[in-house]
């Protein structure tokens, strides 16, 4: 199992770590990792890794067997032997960028509280898909709630809760598409806002998210398409 570094600090942009192990596609699989790998409508994150003769730049991050984490190289990189240290370096533009986006689909699914069936989270645009049998009538106001809660500040945070706790609360889970992993015998909520009377949003979330939701910047909604007899597609850009 890959120790998954992100999950206590997002913000962590370098890491050294000792490689474990080269699958046969050629994936680096390393005793610990700040590199997020590809779920929950969320890209694996790109960078690189450096040790004493070599650079390997890496093109994404997969999940893969036993809660490994494998670094997949761009083509023609060289790849560090089993048992390296190395210093592993996220690409944190991009990265900051999902952090961002990840963070106001959240906000997105609570300004339109309708159960989500799709998703996706790019560094430039991202998307929900809602079962929405009719359009909004105004996407102007919810754009302007969207950015009132952004301009709230509003902090986030993390919380864990038990695989029994989260059977006993299925309200939690706003994805139809894809349900939060269980089986590890607890789950990682995201909660937007004070617990309590201050709270906004509180959902189960692997992903990674900035600290506030002043750091997200102005958003504004795209084009909202019907896909489907009641499957509604809204899309979000992100100033900056």
């Amino acid at each position: 199992m890959t120790e998954q570094l992100f999950l206590a600090d997002a913000y962590r942009k370098s890491a050294p770590g000792v490689v474990q192990r080269v699958t046969e596609e050629g994936g680096v699989v390393l005793d610990a990792t700040i590199f997020y790998a590809q779920g929950g409508g969320q890209p694996g994150d790109s960078g690189a890794l450096d040790w004493e003769d070599g650079r390997m730049r890496v093109a994404t991050s997969v999940k893969g067997e036993n809660g490994e984490i494998i670094l997949v190289p761009e083509d023609a990189s060289p790849l560090p032997p089993v048992g390296a240290k190395v210093d592993q370096r996220l690409d944190w533009e991009r990265r900051y960028a999902l952090m961002r986006m990840h963070t106001v689909l959240h906000l997105l699914s609570v300004v339109i509280p309708l159960p989500v069936t799709g998703g996706a989270i790019g560094a430039e645009k991202g998307r929900l898909d809602f079962d929405m049998p009719e359009a909004p009538e105004d996407k102007a106001v919810l754009q302007g709630r969207l950015n009132a809660l952004i301009d709230r500040d509003l902090p986030v945070s993390e919380s864990w809760i038990t695989d029994a706790e989260l059977e006993a609360n299925p309200g939690l889970v706003k994805t139809m598409s894809a349900m939060p992993p269980k089986g590890a015998g607890r789950v990682r909520l995201i909660r937007i806002g004070a617990e309590g009377t201050g709270q906004v949003d509180l959902q189960p979330c692997g992903g990674t998210h900035v600290r506030s939701t002043g750091e997200i910047g102005k958003a504004t909604l795209g084009k909202i398409e019907k896909k489907g007899r009641q499957n509604r597609r809204v899309s979000v850009m992100l100033d900056g």
